[in-house]
């Protein structure tokens, strides 16, 4: 199957445990899915925003559509690759959200033209400016492009204090200057709803302070854009904020459900592995989803609870109790029971299947080059193909 194809596999209705299905595989549950959408689009509509979700997580025009308001978009992505592919999807409004560079403008200038689509740069310095202001006065045509604001501390961006290069960036830019991007990447450390709040609301007070900078200097800022899961799920006032981008809270992992962004009953992606084999020794069940399967990320280490490299769930989707992905290799996952518990290891024979909770859905998520996607019974009803790359 073409990773890039814009074509849902029909496989029939296969159950899990079926041999059909090769492991590990990637598992979504759709139901899920839709859930965390549709709660996401309901709490940005009652704050009177816009919604531009992240597809960064998702590379998958079918789960695209069902995020977007609408099949034009619009859209966030953190590659040109992500931004081909949706174009080539029909979606017509796209921001690049990682700052440019003037290597990089030919082929956005490519993909604009190709598919009609309006693709926005991100940038923030004035060196960056003046390469998209150059590269439009010899092309003929004028690149949109948003300043980012760092709200706190986290990466890149303008503080949104400093008044004069934020200044000295929109005049460079000219009639490309398009507005504002924050994102308040702090949030991801934190994992009390008030704090989560008023990280929301900081993000939401710099992206306002730095567009009325603009403003006040007689320059256009029509977009004043914000966004991560944890602000977008906490925020409770968006004033002067045009929109918001999220993308990991359509899927869910355990990073986030540290966070309390997510419950882990609302996280929909899953690596399906079968056991194959046991050291009753050590206490280990033995799978065929190592870290090529999973991914080698650890974030949870550093929350309260540490949930090793993922949850182990049965086919339904229920954890069982205190069992983790303890270790991985290259192609083996070792389950073993969480440090200190008093219950039993699972009675798991050679063959038997598990589905796997991810701590970071967009790094597992790249492991693979397909969803298989559960219907309503929990049986897999279609597959749907991701892309990946740069």
């Amino acid at each position: 199957m073409n990773a890039g194809s814009d074509t849902t596999i029909n496989p029939g209705r296969v159950d899990l445990a079926s041999p059909v299905l090769s492991t590990p595989c990637l598992i979504l549950d759709e139901a899920r899915l839709r859930a965390n959408l549709a709660g996401m689009h309901a709490h940005l509509r009652q704050l009177g925003v816009g919604f531009r979700p992240h597809l960064k997580t998702a590379k998958s025009i079918q789960v695209a559509r069902l995020a977007m308001t609408s099949p034009a978009g619009s859209a966030t992505v953190s590659t040109l690759r992500e931004a081909e592919y949706f174009a080539e999807g029909g979606v017509r409004d796209i921001l690049y959200a990682v700052g440019i560079t003037p290597q990089k403008l030919d082929r956005v200038d490519m993909i604009r033209r190709r598919w009609d689509t309006t693709l926005t740069v991100l940038l923030d310095s004035v060196e960056q400016a003046e390469a998209v202001a150059s590269w439009g006065a010899h092309s003929g045509h004028v690149l949109p492009a948003l300043i980012e604001i760092d709200a706190d501390g986290h990466r890149s961006g303008v503080p949104p204090e400093d008044a004069q290069t934020i200044v000295a960036i929109g005049r460079a830019l000219g009639t490309a200057l398009r507005g504002v991007l924050l994102h308040a990447g702090d949030s991801y450390g934190l994992n009390e709803p008030e704090a989560l709040t008023e990280a929301a609301e900081r993000e939401r007070a710099a992206a306002v302070a730095a567009a009325a900078i603009l403003r006040d200097a007689g320059l256009p800022c029509p977009m004043v854009s914000v966004g991560s899961t944890p602000t977008a799920r906490w925020a409770r006032d968006l004033s002067g904020v045009t929109e918001v981008r999220a993308g990991v809270f359509m899927f869910g992992d355990l990073f986030q459900a540290g966070v309390g962004s997510v419950a882990v009953r609302d996280i929909a992606l899953s690596v399906l592995a079968t056991v194959i084999g046991h050291r009753r020794d050590r206490g280990w069940i033995i799978t065929d989803a190592g870290w090529m399967a999973l991914s080698r990320d650890r974030s949870t280490a550093r929350q309260a609870v540490d949930q090793g490299y993922g949850v182990v769930c049965d086919l339904a989707g229920r954890p069982y109790p205190d069992l983790l992905v303890a270790e991985v290799n290259q192609e083996h996952g070792i389950l073993a029971l969480r440090p200190g518990t008093g219950t039993d290891l699972p009675d798991l024979p050679i063959g038997a299947r598990v589905r796997i909770l991810p701590n970071h859905a967009c790094a597992t998520g790249a492991q693979h080059d397909r969803y298989h996607v559960l219907d309503g019974d929990g049986r897999v009803g279609a597959v749907w193909p991701r892309i990946n790359g740069w």
